[in-house]
């Protein structure tokens, strides 16, 4: 299979400032298509949806083509697409909504794997509902979450389970699937972020057994703002705050205000980039887009082996990224040195890999990482062999001039 790298990186304008990025779980650049997109929509008549001006019918294509687009992305039906602000504003919706059907007695489940979008919008809801909440570890060791950890805090009275399908601090990608058969068989509700994972793995909300599967379009190219995919029939019986004249239809039931029109249109063009990634002209747009993670997980499996082999090399670096299956992010701590100065270090050489916890506050704390965290490195799809090598030869330059402090 044949993968493009060159022709991907010349169509994305930020590169040519000569910056490696590691920073895409924290957001990925953006490919010249997309802006396109964005400005081609705000350079025609656009006004709110309808069908009889231009501008009506303009509003009204760009929603209906994001949401077709979507759900191509994530095997979703158009009309469970619901677009928002971001992936956390969505959730803290959701978790809303539910809660209004919870009583003194039931449960809900969270994951110390999971960033804090996941988990304190349910926290925060449990507790006004006079709800128990359930908090399912990991391994620190191996850094994975298994169906058993989420088993052992299922009960008859367990609501919903939200857990991550891939961590943004460390990659791990947990057994979704089968955690949602456990999930189901209780009788609740399985409530995923797919923030990272939808960056890196093809997804099926259907074969993932996710009630609600939330995603960022800037993770994959596209432009700031979130997405939620659910059963339409699963979102009629809910009922969450609106305002009286807007729809009541769904999925526009679950959307507040105006949608940013413009960003619509620069998410389907993402998604149609991505379907391009795979060198695949025939078929439609999800078989396209799955030859497209095919090589996409290829091309970013091949660096994260150069990238492992190369940090195993450095004395004094240790990754907590461990479990066998996960993302290509690794969360970096170098021997009595802080990773806040090889963040900067490597910014010096043009090297974009941050220093933090990146919200997976829980996951940092459990790690034995405290709320320092550590060196996040994120592979995507148009980083470049130079690219594994400038950081290599950068921490190594930093590890040889900082001498190690063990106190710190």
């Amino acid at each position: 299979m044949t993968y493009d790298l060159a022709a991907l990186r010349a169509d994305i304008p930020a590169l040519a400032s000569g910056t490696a990025h590691f920073d895409g779980p924290g957001g990925t650049q953006t490919p010249r298509p997309v802006i396109e997109a964005i400005a081609g929509a705000l350079s025609r008549p656009l006004s709110n949806r309808g069908s009889l001006l231009p501008g009506e019918r303009h509003a009204d294509t760009l929603v209906v083509e994001a949401r077709r687009a979507l759900a191509d992305l994530l095997g979703a039906d158009p009309a469970g697409v619901v677009l928002g602000r971001s992936a956390t504003q969505l959730t803290y919706d959701v978790a809303r909504t539910l809660a209004a059907g919870w009583s003194e007695g039931d449960e809900v489940v969270v994951t110390r794997l999971d960033h804090d979008a996941n988990i304190r919008p349910w926290m925060q809801a449990a507790e006004r509902a006079g709800v128990t909440v359930r908090r399912a570890d990991f391994d620190p060791a191996t850094g994975e979450l298994t169906a058993d950890h989420i088993r052992a805090q299922l009960s008859p009275r367990t609501r919903l389970v939200a857990v991550t399908a891939a961590s943004n601090l460390i990659g791990t990608m947990p057994p979704i699937a089968e955690i949602g058969e456990l999930v189901h068989q209780a009788g609740a509700l399985l409530y995923v972020d797919g923030v990272h994972y939808t960056a890196h793995a093809p997804v099926d909300v259907r074969a993932l057994g996710a009630d609600f599967f939330v995603c960022s379009p800037y993770k994959f190219l596209g432009p700031h703002h979130g997405v939620l995919a659910a059963a339409p029939e699963l979102l009629e019986t809910l009922r969450p705050d609106k305002l009286l004249p807007s729809s009541d239809a769904v999925p526009e039931r679950f959307e507040l205000g105006t949608l940013p029109y413009e960003f619509l249109a620069g998410t389907r063009a993402a998604v149609d980039v991505l379907a391009g990634l795979g060198g695949r002209a025939d078929g439609d747009r999800r078989a396209r887009l799955g030859a497209a993670y095919e090589a996409i997980g290829e091309h970013e499996a091949r660096l994260r082996a150069r990238l492992e082999e190369g940090l195993a090399a450095l004395d004094g670096v240790t990754v907590h990224s461990r479990a066998p299956r996960r993302t290509p992010t690794l969360l970096l701590t170098l021997d009595g040195r802080r990773t806040e100065d090889a963040y900067r270090f490597l910014a010096g050489r043009n090297v974009h890999a941050p220093s933090g916890h990146f919200y997976a506050l829980e996951a940092s704390r459990h790690l034995g990482l405290g709320d320092t965290g550590g060196l996040r490195v994120g592979l995507a799809c148009y980083t470049s062999d130079e690219d594994v090598d400038r950081l290599l030869d950068g921490l190594a330059d930093h590890l040889k001039e900082t001498p190690a402090v063990h106190d710190r």
